[in-house]
């Protein structure tokens, strides 16, 4: 999932995007926060669902789901959050002036993504904005949107051949990752000390040419043998990713450095962040 903040009237609203499902979640308690100006919105939040439980025996928290996102403190928490077309619904149970105008804001926002599937060009246009705004070097961001590209042809190869979204492509994804690094994606993640965050966005630029080989070569294995359904593609799966393995090997036996490290780009506020960023200049 990538966490992306954004804004309505000026007060943050934090959201995620979760790539499997291709939906974009908003936190309930910042809406709640921006349309009421509570004091407590988690109270308010909480005295709200007991309240349309009471009147109409609607349970809010079945449209909502929790998720980690960043709180005051920088520590990763469990939110309440849900869907624009689940959010419109909440938005309707409270008494704000502000509520239409939110409406139309979720509207936009949905209206944003509807544009990104039909141009892609957009989506990467956005992402390339947030890199630079994070400290991203060109030459960083040229390769993450390479590895972007080379992903999503092999997404397509396995949507078009009986690979489901979601469950099956997070199978094959740590399959190409396990062979190629040596590590499932969690493990790296838990390396790189990332929790909800987007795991190629921390990567160095070695991590993301041999995540990208790795990618290549399964798709073109795949190909080759017009690979269809789980089985088949997990073949695949392991032969790119093995591929990219022996590339990766050969470098380190060379440069005598370890191309799958613990470096991020989170923001230096705590010491192991800090330490992680200076060794990502290393790589």
């Amino acid at each position: 999932m990538n966490i992306l903040p954004t804004e309505f009237d000026g007060q943050a609203i934090r959201r995620v995007y979760d790539e499997t499902t291709e939906t974009w979640w908003f936190s309930v308690i910042d809406v709640v926060q921006v349309l009421t100006d509570s004091e407590n919105a988690r109270d308010y939040w909480f005295k709200m669902k007991l309240r349309v439980k009471s009147e109409d025996g609607a349970e809010l928290s079945t449209v909502c789901r929790q998720l980690k996102l960043p709180a005051a403190d920088g520590k990763q928490r469990l939110t309440d959050c849900a869907t624009a077309e689940s959010l419109l619904r909440i938005v309707q149970s409270i008494p704000s002036p502000k509520a239409e105008p939110i409406k139309l804001w979720l509207a936009k926002v949905g209206y944003e993504r509807m544009q990104e599937m039909a141009d892609p060009a957009l989506s990467l246009d956005r992402a390339r904005q947030t890199w630079q705004q994070h400290g991203r070097s060109d030459k960083w961001i040229a390769q993450r949107m390479t590895g972007q590209e080379t992903r999503n042809k092999l997404t397509d190869y396995w949507s078009a051949h009986d690979i489901k979204k979601g469950s099956e492509f997070a199978i094959l994804t740590n399959i190409i990752h396990q062979e190629w690094a040596g590590v499932s994606v969690a493990q790296h993640k838990d390396m790189k000390d990332l929790t909800s965050h987007n795991l190629r966005d921390h990567m160095s630029e070695a991590e993301l040419i041999f995540t990208a080989l790795a990618e290549l070569s399964t798709r073109q294995i795949a190909q080759s043998v017009e690979a269809t359904g789980l089985a088949d593609n997990k073949s695949a799966a392991k032969s790119g990713g093995h591929i990219a393995a022996q590339a990766r090997q050969q470098l380190e036996s060379q440069t005598g450095k370890s191309v799958v490290t613990s470096a991020n780009y989170l923001p230096p506020t705590a010491p192991k962040a800090v330490k992680a960023v200076k060794a990502s200049k290393k790589t």
